[in-house]
């Protein structure tokens, strides 16, 4: 998702949800579970699934607060709207610092906190690097970028670059370099949202934004049976389940090269940009999906994990203890490599079911 370059809703809609009519009677009408909703948001979409019991009024309220929900996302960290938080930051004298809202500042400083722990495999200054490579809002180039141009914009990224003192709630950019949170504020918006369904208490729900998902309870309460959410790969040019994993009270982000890249004399140049050293990501790690409490942690550790490749992004789930499922190229198939932390979370039984390998060394191979 790229929430810097996209209106914030679209075409929003109800699956369930009729116009309410005038009177208490229709606003009391009781729903039959579920309650979907569900309609456009950042240039992607968002459905909300509610297992409880609901009233017709209620089910108008949810919708409205956890839209209002999105909506102080966008507000504070589209890099689209000219009145953004963020955009205001960017435009701040360098070397001062900045009070920003908690919600920006938790934002940022979980940023930083991935960008140091995998070196800077994710930066949220590498902006210019993806609209040089074409993937951003200039112009598609006809050809590689050269090296001198490369260098150039390499001289405008860096995380260091970007300070945050969460104890004065306050950030300032050391250089000028512009921050642009696409790869973790969609992961923080599930995450408002969740917060927003549970101050509510909704026990059973799952909140899908673009692809990134947190679920509580049981999409069957009274069976206990969880949520099952697919891991995609392509297949002829469209998107099929790999595996179909349960998800209970956890969220996961998934993160994949095979949906926008451009060929230049046959080589296929992945979306995925390499902050390190501007290159787009050339190795066989094709999708990563990270399970984790939190959405806005397992966003950016998706995106870092799926640039340093296979080996590094295990060493990573080790050292991090990140429940992770890797899908990797293997010629014409996919190859599904599970962490230690998502083997001993979901178990044998289901690795063996799904036909997913446990990490050893000799996996990767």
């Amino acid at each position: 998702m790229n929430i810097g370059y996209r209106p914030f809703l679209a075409g929003l809609g109800l699956l369930t949800l009729l116009p309410l009519m005038a009177g208490c009677s229709e606003s009391d009408r009781p729903l039959e579970p579920p309650t979907r909703f569900e309609g456009g948001v950042f240039g992607s979409f968002y459905q909300v699934t509610v297992m409880d019991p609901l009233t017709q009024g209620q089910a108008q309220a949810l919708e409205e607060g956890f839209l209002a929900e999105l909506e102080s996302v966008d507000r504070s960290m589209s890099t689209y709207r000219d009145d953004a938080e963020l955009v205001t930051f960017n435009h701040a004298p360098l070397n001062e610092w900045q009070p920003l809202s908690n919600e920006l500042i938790e934002v940022l400083a979980v940023s930083q906190a991935v960008a140091a722990d995998s070196d800077g495999a994710f930066d949220v200054t590498v902006g210019g690097l993806v609209n040089l490579w074409s993937f951003g809002p200039e112009a598609r180039p006809e050809e590689v970028p050269s090296d001198e141009a490369l260098a150039e914009r390499l001289s405008t990224v860096g995380y260091d670059a970007l300070e945050v003192d969460t104890q004065q709630m306050q950030a300032r950019r050391t250089r000028d370099v512009f921050v642009d949170l696409s790869g973790v504020a969609k992961g923080h918006a599930v995450d408002r949202v969740g917060a927003y369904l549970d101050q509510q208490g909704i026990e059973h729900y799952l909140v899908n934004l673009g692809g990134d998902m947190i679920a509580r309870g049981y999409r069957e309460p009274d069976e206990e049976r969880a949520w099952r959410i697919g891991i995609e790969v392509p297949e002829d040019g469209e998107q099929a389940a790999q595996h179909i994993v349960p998800l209970s009270n956890l969220s996961v982000a998934t993160s994949g090269d095979y949906r926008n890249y451009f060929e230049v004399d046959g080589q296929r140049y992945s979306h995925t940009i390499d902050p390190r050293d501007g290159q787009p990501i050339t190795h066989d790690l094709v999708s990563v999906s990270v399970f984790h409490p939190s959405n806005a942690w397992a966003d950016a550790w998706a995106t870092a994990l799926l640039v340093v490749g296979t080996e590094e992004s295990m060493a990573l789930a080790l050292e991090h203890d990140l429940n992770v499922l890797l899908l990797v190229r293997d010629g014409d198939r996919w190859r599904s490599i599970a962490s230690p932390a998502f083997k001993d979370y979901f178990g044998d039984t289901l690795l063996e079911e799904l036909g997913i390998d446990a990490w050893t060394p000799a996996a990767a191979q």
